[in-house]
C-alpha cells in the first residue's frame, strides 16, 4: 500500500490567510467487513470532515461515507504502529498508513482540523434570561403610574377668547374641568402636530399592553408549581430514557465491533476461544445450509466448462475399457502411460518420496505402535487422528478409510484432481486457478478458500499429481494416486490478506472387482472402490487447537460423503474407467 497526498498541505497546517487548516488527502487503507477485510481507499480531511471515496478518480461521483471531526476521537492501535482509529459515537472507521510516519501525519491534521472547528469553546452558543428577567421588567413596567401622563386642563384663558370656543372642542370631566380635546389652530397654520392626542392614544396603547403583561405574570406565577412539577417529572423520565440509550449504544458498539480487526483471528484478538468456536460453527453451519438448498433446487453457480467424458478422460494419459470383462492384462496397459518416466519435471524428486511416504501411511495398521486414534465412524467410513503440535500450531495427520460402490479408483482420482470440475464438489474453495502445466499428469495450482469469520482467510499454493502405481503382482488391486503438495512459486508471493496454509494431501484409491456371472458383461454392480486419505495440514496463524481437532473431526467425514456422492453421481450410466 503505497499513500499519496494530492493536497496543497505543508509544514504549516494552517492557512496563514484563512486561519483555517489546510486540505490532505491520501490513501489509506480501511477495513471494510470481514469478508473482505482491508481495502485501500482514497481519504480527504477537508473543512471539519474526514471523507472517503472509492479512489481518487472516483471522486467526482461522491464519497461514500464522511465523519464530522467535531466530537470525534482518534485513537492509535496499541499494537500496530500504522493503524489507527477514528470514532464518533457508535460509528467507528478503522484505518491504516503507509508506515507511522504518515499516521502521525494523518493523526495530527485530523487534531488540528477538530481543534479549529470550536467545539466546546467559549465562542460556542449559550442560553440567556430566565423567567425572573420577564417577570422584573414587567413589574418594572406595571410600577409606572399612569399619573405620569397627564392631561392638559384648560382652565385659563388663551389667545382666543373662551365665549369664541364652541363646547364641542372640550370633554366636560366629573370634577367640573374641561379637557381640551383638539389643540387650538396655530398662528402658524394648520398643519401642526397633535401632541396632546398622540400621547393619549400611546397611554392607552401602553396600558392595555402592561395590563396584558400583568395578567400573564400573574397566571405564570400561579402555575409556576404545577410547571415545576411537571418539569421534575419531564427530567426524569429523560434520565431514564438517556440512560436506556447509552445501555443500548455500548450493546450496539459491541456487535458492531465485533465484525472488526480486533476480534479476527490474530495474537491479540479480543475474543475468547469459547466465542471463537461458536462463531467459526454458525458460520460453517450457514455454508451447510447454502448448500443444503443449492442441492435441492440444482441451483449452480457458473463454473468452469467441463470436457466430454472422453476429452476429460485423455487428458490424464489414460484410455476406457468400456462395456468388456474385467481382466487384469487390461488394466496393466495402462500403466505404460503414467510411468514416471513420461513425467518428469523439476518437482518429480520431491513427488517421488511423498509417493512413498502416502503408500507407506495407506498401508499402516490403525492402531498399536502408529497411535491412530478413531475419531469418527459412520457406516464404511472411518477417520483417524494423530495429535502433533508444533509451537502451538495443530499438525494433526488424519486418516480416512471408505468404500464407495460403483466406481473404480481411476474415476475418483480422477475427478479429485480435475480442476475442471473442482468447484463443483469443493464448497470450501472461493476462487483458485493454474499457476503452471508441468506435465499431463502435474499442475501447479493457488486457490483461495472463503472466509469463516473469525478465522482469516486462507490461501494455499500446491503441486497436483495424479499417476497409476504398478501393482507388485498379478494378485494386487489396480492402485490410484493424487498428491497435493504445497510449493513456492515466483508468480505467487504472499500476501497479507490471506494466511499461506501448507499442505501435503493424498488420495489412494484401489478397484475392487467381483466377477460377473457366466458371460456377463462387468457392470458397476460388480465394482467398487476402497478409498484411503491422507491429510497433513499446516494450517499457520493463530488458530487455537481447542477449536481446531473439533472443526476437522466436523468437517473430514462430511467432505468425504460429498465427494464420493458426487463421483457416484458423475459416473452412474457412463462406461466405465479403470
Amino acid at each position: 500500500m503505497s499513500e499519496k497526498s494530492s493536497s496543497s498541505s505543508s509544514d504549516e497546517d494552517v492557512d496563514p490567510e484563512s486561519g483555517q487548516p489546510h486540505e490532505l488527502g491520501g490513501v489509506l487503507s480501511k477495513w471494510t467487513n470481514y469478508i473482505h477485510g482491508w481495502q485501500d481507499r482514497w481519504v480527504v480531511l477537508k473543512n471539519n470532515t474526514l471523507s472517503y471515496y472509492k479512489s481518487e478518480d472516483e471522486r467526482e461521483y461522491g464519497c461514500r461515507g464522511s465523519l464530522c471531526l467535531s466530537k470525534a476521537v482518534i485513537t492509535p492501535h496499541e499494537f500496530d504502529e500504522c493503524r489507527f482509529d477514528v470514532s464518533v459515537n457508535d460509528s467507528v472507521w478503522y484505518l491504516r498508513a503507509e508506515d507511522p510516519e504518515h499516521r502521525l501525519q494523518w493523526i495530527e491534521s485530523i487534531e488540528l482540523h477538530k481543534a479549529e472547528s470550536g467545539y466546546g469553546s467559549e465562542t460556542s452558543l449559550r442560553r440567556h434570561g430566565s423567567m425572573l428577567s420577564l417577570t422584573s421588567a414587567a413589574s418594572a413596567l406595571s410600577s409606572t403610574s399612569t399619573s405620569s401622563f397627564k392631561y392638559e386642563i384648560e382652565d385659563d384663558d388663551d389667545d382666543f377668547p373662551t365665549s369664541a370656543r364652541p363646547d364641542s372642542e372640550y370633554n366636560h370631566n366629573n370634577n367640573g374641568s374641561k379637557e381640551k380635546l383638539f389643540s387650538p389652530a396655530s398662528p402658524k397654520g394648520i398643519n401642526g402636530i397633535d401632541f396632546k392626542g398622540e400621547a393619549i392614544t400611546f397611554k392607552a396603547t401602553t396600558a392595555g399592553i402592561l395590563s396584558t403583561l400583568s395578567h400573564c405574570i400573574e397566571l405564570m406565577t400561579k402555575r409556576e408549581d404545577s410547571w415545576q412539577k411537571r418539569l421534575d417529572k419531564e427530567l426524569e423520565k429523560r434520565r431514564k430514557v438517556e440512560d436506556a440509550y447509552k445501555s443500548a449504544v455500548n450493546e450496539l458498539k459491541k456487535k458492531s465491533h465485533y465484525g472488526g480487526p480486533d476480534y479476527e483471528e490474530g495474537p491479540n484478538s479480543l475474543i475468547n476461544e469459547e466465542e471463537f468456536f461458536d462463531a467459526v460453527e454458525a458460520a460453517l453451519d450457514r455454508q451447510d445450509k447454502i448448500e443444503e438448498q443449492c442441492q435441492s433446487e440444482k441451483v449452480r453457480k457458473p463454473r468452469l466448462t467441463m470436457a466430454s467424458p472422453s476429452d476429460a478422460y485423455s487428458t490424464i494419459g489414460t484410455h476406457r475399457f468400456a462395456n468388456k470383462p474385467y481382466s487384469h492384462s487390461s488394466s496393466l496397459s495402462s500403466i505404460e502411460l503414467i510411468s514416471a518416466s513420461d513425467d518428469i519435471h523439476r518437482f518429480s524428486p520431491q513427488v517421488e518420496e511423498t509417493v512413498q511416504n502416502h503408500m507407506a501411511y495407506s498401508i499402516q495398521e490403525e492402531g498399536g505402535g502408529a497411535n491412530w486414534q478413531l475419531v469418527a465412524e459412520e457406516g464404511a467410513m472411518k477417520v483417524y487422528r494423530r495429535e502433533v503440535e508444533e509451537n502451538g500450531i495443530v499438525l494433526d495427520p488424519l486418516k480416512a478409510t471408505h468404500a464407495v460402490k460403483g466406481v473404480t479408483g481411476h474415476e475418483v482420482c480422477h475427478y479429485f484432481w480435475d480442476t475442471a470440475v473442482r468447484l463443483d464438489w469443493e464448497t470450501t474453495v472461493e476462487n483458485f486457478h493454474v499457476v503452471e502445466k508441468l506435465s499431463d499428469n502435474a499442475i501447479i495450482v493457488y486457490q483461495t478458500h472463503k472466509t469463516v469469520w473469525p478465522v482469516a482467510q486462507r490461501d494455499v499454493l500446491f503441486l497436483s499429481v495424479i499417476r497409476m502405481i504398478p501393482p507388485r503382482n498379478e494378485s494386487e488391486p489396480d492402485t490410484w494416486i493424487v498428491c497435493n503438495i504445497s510449493v513456492e512459486h515466483d508468480d505467487v508471493p504472499l500476501t497479507n490478506r490471506c494466511v499461506r496454509a501448507k499442505l501435503n494431501v493424498a488420495m489412494i484409491c484401489q478397484t475392487l472387482v467381483s466377477p460377473p456371472e457366466g458371460d456377463k458383461e462387468i457392470s458397476r454392480d460388480n465394482i467398487s472402490c476402497r478409498v484411503s486419505y491422507v491429510a497433513n495440514v499446516n494450517p499457520g496463524g493463530w488458530f487455537p487447537a481447542s477449536i481446531l481437532r473439533p472443526v476437522a473431526k466436523r468437517e473430514y467425514p462430511k467432505f468425504l460423503k460429498r465427494f464420493s456422492s458426487y463421483v457416484q453421481e458423475k459416473t452412474a450410466g457412463k462406461p466405465i474407467l479403470f
